[in-house]
């Protein structure tokens, strides 16, 4: 009879312990705050108050508008640009794309310090144009994480699917519009998932370029800073919600999509 000395599940114990310490038990902690007064009784009245100030909901209102004018704006920019390099004839085409992905190596306050000084030279004071210079910004930090899955999708894209299109009569235009672009919506979603969330939150941006506005992120900061960790954790529960139902709807619409596919 042999005795098993080590069993592959153990592997995952690293795993799971990292889980349970830096995931499982922030949230825990985070709920446990959101849900309570200071008292430590558990209590809604964060959450009223939250829906009936109209500061913490036009925070949140101005928070989409800004997230969807990002995404939007960096999809707009990434696709022809992940088309361009995925379908185009370039001997050394993941060289062009290293262009594209290296800002992503370089820290993001030296990113944005840059762009700062840019716009200072052009502008002459930042403080002119602040909702501009904020999403400028942000989609100049954001776009790599938009090309990188459009040009997966793409390099997957069969030609031959395009070609078909093409000796069925479809222009250019409907080929990209009816085949290229219902093919990729893998890519499209994912692309925006890892958009939309993150520039509902990075009120980093908005500070460096002088923009007096809040966001999601800033109003988190404003509360944890004045140790109202109470109104601060359960703003942080809203938005971890929201990144649960943005989950599901994408996961939806993929799953939609590939049962459509095949």
């Amino acid at each position: 009879m042999k005795i098993k000395i080590f069993d592959r599940k153990m592997l995952a114990l690293p795993y799971a312990l990292f889980m349970v310490l830096f995931v499982v038990f922030p949230l825990l902690v985070i709920l446990y705050y959101g849900f309570t007064d200071g008292s430590g009784h558990v209590s809604f009245d964060n959450l009223v108050n939250f829906f009936q100030s109209s500061k913490t909901v036009g925070t949140l209102l101005y928070s989409l508008f800004i997230a969807v004018i990002v995404t939007a704006v960096c999809l707009l920019i990434a696709y022809p640009v992940a088309y361009i390099l995925a379908k185009g004839e370039y001997a050394r085409k993941h060289a062009f794309l290293l262009v594209f992905v290296l800002p992503m190596w370089i820290n993001f306050t030296l990113r944005i310090t840059a762009m700062k000084e840019i716009l200072n030279v052009l502008e002459g004071n930042l403080a002119y144009y602040p909702f501009f210079n904020t999403i400028l910004c942000m989609v100049y930090d954001f776009l790599p994480f938009m090309i990188m899955p459009l040009f997966n999708s793409l390099t997957k894209l069969d030609n031959s699917l395009m070609e078909a299109g093409a000796d069925l009569g479809a222009n250019k235009w409907q080929t990209v519009f009816k085949v290229v672009i219902p093919l990729t919506i893998p890519g499209i979603v994912s692309g925006i998932t890892m958009v939309f969330l993150p520039a509902m939150t990075n009120y980093v941006v908005l500070d460096m370029v002088y923009n007096s506005t809040y966001i999601m992120g800033s109003l988190i900061g404003s509360y944890f800073s004045s140790y109202d960790w109470n109104n601060g954790s359960l703003i942080s529960a809203i938005l971890l919600m929201f990144i649960g139902l943005f989950t599901i709807i994408t996961d939806r619409l993929m799953s939609t999509d590939e049962t459509g596919r095949r």
